[in-house]
């Protein structure tokens, strides 16, 4: 997101840009009021957002709103940048011995397809097809490619996942491609498999490799729910003109 792309964005948006503040993106609201909208569409009521000790105006804004919200939220601080499985094993001190949600926070995700995950009660997570988020989201083939695909069994279980594939990797050349979009169900066993995994090359705990320990160590498959619905995604600032476009269609009322 701090990659100038010479584009010309309002100084609120630009400032959000430069500070890499994507979920804090100004839409009339921040982005965050339309994903936590969601949420509560599809009735979740209580969140912990992980944020960096840099983002105290994102704590100060959400601590100042919470009377007018529908959903309940809490925060965890991650220290420093780790990755993806030190953002969940962060948040541990404030998850209960049940099954839980984890997702970014600068995609929105649709609000059915929160249902399934929501109403799965056990370890999975949502496959998008390809085709729906070139179609409905706007991603390009190539950018698709900078996700991970799936590879599922005939049961809809998670076979393997794949970050990032090279173009000519055979999960990239299948008719029908499964998306990553970063939306679990986990159950606190991800707790111990993030505590096992060792730095990725990028110096980062990748929550990825947790899945596969998690997967490995309980015996247990991760249930993949289908979706042909979009994700908006705003990962850089090329992204802020078409997703604003979408979310003036909605009024979020989180």
């Amino acid at each position: 997101m701090r990659a100038d792309h010479g584009l010309l964005l309002p100084p609120e948006q630009k400032a959000a840009a430069d500070a890499g503040a994507k979920a804090m993106m100004p839409f009339g609201k921040p982005f965050l009021d339309y994903a936590l909208s969601h949420l509560a569409d599809a009735g979740i009521g209580h969140v912990i957002l992980v944020i960096g000790p840099e983002h105290e105006s994102t704590e100060h804004y959400f601590r100042t709103t919470r009377a007018r919200r529908r959903i309940q939220i809490e925060f965890a601080i991650q220290p420093s940048p780790l990755g993806t499985a030190d953002a969940v094993r962060t948040a541990k001190p404030h998850i209960r011995d049940e099954t839980f949600l984890v997702m970014n926070g600068d995609n929105l995700y649709p609000i059915n397809t929160l249902r399934q995950i929501a109403a799965l009660q056990r370890r999975g997570l949502a496959a998008f097809t390809a085709n729906a988020l070139i179609d409905k989201a706007g991603l390009t083939p190539e950018r698709i490619l900078k996700f991970a695909l799936l590879d599922i069994t005939p049961t809809f279980d998670l076979a393997e996942i794949y970050e990032k594939p090279a173009s000519d990797h055979p999960i990239a050349k299948r008719t029908e491609r499964y998306v990553s979009m970063n939306l679990w169900s986990f159950t606190p066993s991800i707790f111990t498999a993030c505590d096992l995994i060792e730095p990725s090359s990028r110096g980062e705990w990748e929550l990825q490799d947790a899945v596969r320990v998690d997967m490995r160590n309980s015996g247990y498959p991760y249930r993949c729910i289908r979706s042909e619905e979009p994700v908006f995604d705003l990962s850089s600032q090329t992204d802020i003109a078409h997703v604003a476009n979408h979310l003036a269609t909605l009024r979020p009322s989180p």
